[in-house]
């Protein structure tokens, strides 16, 4: 269930349970990303995505895009897209 690592989470807003990634793949709303640092490693479907405060539906490698998701992370946890 690894997955292809997409991305390393370089900020995370706790208040609103935003994690902000720079992609190095294509990724889009409705696909399950996997969460890795720490002790977590936890999925999530992606429900929305913003980049600059946007909603968009999909987004590109090099893309800076926030993603809301249910628990706490931190700085240089990976992200994987689950196929």
């Amino acid at each position: 269930m690894e997955g292809k690592q997409i991305g390393v989470i370089f900020n995370f807003f706790e208040k609103v349970g935003v994690i902000a990634i720079e992609l190095t793949d294509k990724l889009k709303v409705g696909e399950t990303i996997r969460i890795v640092g720490g002790d977590k490693d936890f999925t999530e479907i992606v429900d929305s995505m913003q980049i600059d405060g946007k909603n968009v539906s999909s987004a590109k490698k090099g893309d800076q895009v926030g993603i809301k998701i249910s628990d706490k992370v931190h700085k240089g946890y990976r992200v994987f897209k689950v196929k």
